[in-house]
């Protein structure tokens, strides 16, 4: 579980978003982030029993900077209003599916998959779609999977309004094939977060996932085009 300071810490920085703010307040977060990497290394060291493609290394390396890329972007909010951690196959900058954990109070998830792939990997998880439809649709629809996710997350620009070009308008996955992204989440309330099943409740979750990583990653390593 998580500090319930933790979750305070985020909420007070959503409402005060800025350098001088977060600099008097740097005590408060150097607590909060060792918290986070603290569940965040005693997940990884369990769930390396499960999935041994989650390697064990230092906590920091799944964890994302709180820091934000503010050079494109119109919002010149200078931090991250959560703390986030990816957890994947060679690690978080790798371009294999990956377990995402994403700690905001009122807006936490947990879940994961493809995010922004290659064209090349995509390409390629389409026509895995398509040789072995049977398997990916027994994945995604098993009662436990259904209980977890739902349907895979379809937000604003995560598919093509139209099938895409080379598979048939008939095609039995033909809405998958749309997507562009291959993404499962389950929100999270703030007291689980806080809850000393948090942990338990976590592995429970990734390992529904687990059969849709790995054909996601399968796909991925497909050899060609």
């Amino acid at each position: 579980m998580l500090q319930k300071s933790t979750l305070t810490f985020l909420k007070n920085l959503s409402k005060n978003n800025n350098k001088s703010w977060f600099d008097a307040h740097r005590e408060a977060y150097d607590q909060s982030k060792a918290d986070f990497e603290s569940f965040v290394k005693r997940f990884s060291q369990s769930y390396h029993l499960i999935d041994s493609d989650i390697e064990i290394m230092d906590a920091k390396k799944y964890i994302f900077r709180i820091n934000r890329d503010i050079r494109f972007s119109k919002d010149k909010t200078p931090y991250k209003n959560n703390f986030g951690a990816s957890f994947s196959k060679g690690g978080k900058k790798s371009v294999f599916a990956d377990y995402y954990m994403h700690i905001e109070p009122g807006k936490s998830f947990i879940g994961g998959g493809l995010w922004m792939p290659e064209p090349s990997a995509l390409k390629k998880v389409r026509q895995e779609l398509d040789y072995c439809w049977e398997e990916f649709n027994a994945i995604v629809t098993k009662p436990a999977f259904r209980k977890h996710f739902g349907e895979l997350y379809r937000g604003e620009g995560m598919q093509l309004s139209k099938i895409p070009h080379g598979y048939e308008k008939d095609n039995p996955a033909s809405s998958f094939l749309r997507l562009k992204h291959f993404v499962a989440m389950h929100p999270v309330k703030d007291e689980d977060i806080t809850s000393p099943t948090f942990l338990k409740k976590t592995t429970t979750t990734f390992k529904t996932l687990l059969p849709m990583i790995r054909f996601l990653n399968r796909a991925v390593e497909e050899e060609g085009e």
